[in-house]
């Protein structure tokens, strides 16, 4: 059943002086979905939040909400804010207020509640979340995670359309996320209200969301259900951010490039993220073996080769990828049986794949664990 859109975003950017994360953000949101949107630190996620709520002003580009363009000088911010709540990382709680008051407030300030009715609001949702009992109390007496549930609470007085959480429980210990979490889901389930949260926590946004988006580049990157992103994404990035994949690339394009110093960045690239010396060793003996031994006597005057390394932590999994440029050339038929040895003493799964345009032969291994088989070097 198709949904009635809420927000469209189209060819949104954002500008700030010696930066510019959002180059061109284009996105569809309906009613009920429950949108988390993740990505690298610094690629604008929590900045389109806050233009979405009118805290930033876009360089160019526009929003429409409910088929009014609200990124448009005249309009009414605070109206607009009524229909779009924000919950941030700090709690932003009235400190002078108790919580029932720190919830009253807006519904009767802006929507003209009386007292007794904002009260009622208050204390239905209050009973929700299970803190009806902290009503009383100052945003002080509670715990980190309480004061972020009042902070959701206070969201949902107004009876948003939607809402926008920016990371809301990274300010928190790991023993009140949970909590906070909760009571996320429990107002997805209820429907209702259309959500956009920004998060790091990839387990929580795979089990909330509707559909995930990847943002990189400066825009929408890539999105899907979670399935889709956090089981098979389709582009490059996303896969190594879902896998948390540590990458080194070295580009060559000579037969006299800085052998030493690629050396060099390999043997960095292992102590920064603290890949074990056995790897770090196979790695070194690999460029060695295929690039100078195998693949670069072979190629055309004008060499074009990137050597890929792509490390993952968790699994402590070391991938390799060389694309060339020139003839489809398999190593292992190759005449030369010294470096044949090492690279299958140092790596797996090897197999190449040969395909159509410019540096579309790939060599493909999985390094192993183990210490390589030295002897054919000794």
């Amino acid at each position: 059943m198709s949904r009635t859109e809420l927000l469209r975003i189209a060819h949104l950017r954002k500008e700030y002086p010696g930066a510019t994360p959002l180059v061109d953000v284009n996105l569809t949101v309906s009613e009920g979905e429950v949108i988390v949107i993740i990505g690298p630190s610094g690629t604008g996620k929590s900045t389109l939040l806050r233009m979405i709520n009118q805290m930033e002003r876009v360089t160019s580009g526009e929003i429409i909400f409910r088929e009014q363009e609200i990124t448009a000088p005249d309009v009414r911010i605070d109206h607009l804010r009524q229909k779009i709540g924000m919950i941030f990382q700090s709690f932003n709680l009235f400190s002078q207020m108790t919580v029932v008051e720190n919830i009253m407030a807006a519904p009767e300030a802006l929507l003209g509640l009386s007292r007794q009715e904002a009260y009622d609001r208050a204390m239905t949702l209050l009973h929700k979340v299970g803190l009806a009992e902290k009503a009383l109390r100052y945003p002080d007496e509670l715990s980190g995670g309480q004061q972020q549930r009042i902070a959701i609470v206070r969201a949902l007085a107004m009876r948003p359309e939607i809402l926008l959480f920016d990371e809301p429980t990274s300010a928190l210990d790991p023993a009140m996320v949970g909590e906070v979490e909760a009571v996320i889901r429990q107002v997805a389930a209820e429907g209702g209200v259309t959500m956009l949260i920004v998060t790091h926590d990839m387990d929580f946004a795979r089990r909330i969301a509707s559909r995930i988006l990847y943002m990189d580049e400066g825009g929408v990157y890539e999105e899907g259900t979670p399935e889709k992103i956090f089981v098979h994404p389709e582009r490059e990035r996303t896969r190594q951010f879902i896998r948390r994949l540590k990458v080194l690339s070295i580009a060559i394009e000579s037969r006299y490039f800085d052998f030493i110093g690629c050396h060099m960045e390999i043997e960095s690239f292992g102590r920064k993220n603290n890949i074990s010396q056995d790897v770090v060793q196979s790695l070194l003996l690999l460029f060695e073996e295929i690039v100078m031994q195998l693949l670069l006597p072979r190629l055309p005057d004008n060499p074009r080769l990137l050597w890929t390394v792509e490390y993952n932590p968790e699994e402590e999994v070391a991938s390799l990828a060389i694309h060339y440029n020139g003839t489809p050339f398999d190593i292992m038929n190759s005449e030369n049986e010294l470096s044949l040895r090492i690279v299958q003493g140092c790596a797996d799964e090897i197999r190449s794949e040969f395909l159509t345009g410019e540096m579309a032969n790939a060599l493909l291994l999985k390094v192993k664990r183990h210490s390589p088989e030295r002897s054919g070097k000794d």
